[in-house]
């Protein structure tokens, strides 16, 4: 399999991209902003009009978009994936979606003939970089082997969950984890910049001993640099957190930090910070980014 279809190039599609044609991959791509596309067909891509003509000119069919409504539309749509795979296809969403939708998407490949993966990704936009994201897999094991070559091209860690959907509920596991240590983090630096200590030598410090942590290591710094360009999208973010809060509810498990950890969030993307990087969590505090205290 050498002719991949991807579509969504956007922070993570595009460096996954990039790692694909550098494997010797023949890669497809789409995404509604052609513009975004630019870099990656300079370097090689083919650009195609929809997702139904990437899919028919490709053999894998990898998918990263922003919502579950993007990744209905871009399945089912009527220039959607469905119009054109055949048996011969392997499709991959790697949006982090709901499980019941993966489902749905499964179910559909299975009536065709068509084998179908939820596979999102956890890394943010360093991961994609450096090609060590870790993937998380739902679907059968024939398909997740047949793809799995591919999969360590731009990844670290890549584990089948199980059945369809259970990449996605690994991912929303993964989440809650996020929403913890990044309100530690953004407390953490809170905290010792009121006490008057020196925030840079508090990272360095701290991130050496138990309370270490990849939010603290990779956003801490970001944030003490003003940069809040976007890893992971706030607004992405806040999504996601929906979704896993859903799932708890239908599962009947109540998960009370990560309902508070959705609030701020859902009032920073009210506030106008839905574009910016999930480290602007600190503009609840520091409004305008900078430490109150300097020293």
């Amino acid at each position: 399999m050498k002719k991949i279809g991807f579509i969504g190039i956007g922070v993570m599609g595009s460096s996954i991209v990039k790692h694909l044609l550098k494997a010797g991959y023949e890669v497809n791509v789409y995404n509604r902003t052609k513009s975004k596309t630019d870099e990656v067909v300079s370097l090689g891509a083919n650009w195609y009009d929809d997702p139904a003509t990437v899919t028919k000119e490709s053999e894998v069919v990898f998918t990263i978009v922003g919502y579950p409504e993007d990744v209905e539309e871009t399945y089912f749509g009527e220039k959607g994936i469905f119009q054109t795979a055949t048996a011969e296809h392997i499709l991959i969403d790697m949006t982090t979606s709901t499980p019941s939708l993966a489902v749905k998407l499964y179910k559909k490949g299975k009536e065709n003939g068509i084998a179908v993966l939820d596979a999102p990704v956890s890394g943010g936009d360093l991961g994609a970089k450096k090609g060590t994201l870790t993937i998380m897999v739902g679907g059968d094991e024939s398909t997740y082997a047949a793809i799995e070559p591919i999969f360590k091209e731009f990844s670290s860690k890549v584990n089948l969950q199980g059945s369809a959907g259970k990449g996605q509920h690994t991912k929303m596991a993964n989440q809650i984890m996020i929403a913890g240590t990044m309100t530690g983090m953004t407390e953490l630096l809170v905290y010792a910049d009121a006490a008057g200590l020196d925030l840079e030598k508090v990272l360095d410090t701290v991130g050496g001993g138990s309370a270490g942590n990849w939010s603290l290591a990779n956003y801490g710094p970001r944030i003490l640099q003003g940069d809040f360009s976007p890893g992971f999208f706030i607004k992405h973010f806040v999504k996601d957190l929906k979704i896993a809060l859903n799932e708890a509810s239908r599962m009947n498990i109540d998960l009370p930090f990560t309902a508070l950890a959705q609030q701020l969030y859902e009032k920073l993307e009210t506030n106008g910070h839905g574009d910016e990087g999930t480290q602007a969590f600190i503009k609840l505090w520091w409004p305008d980014g900078k430490r109150k205290m300097n020293f």
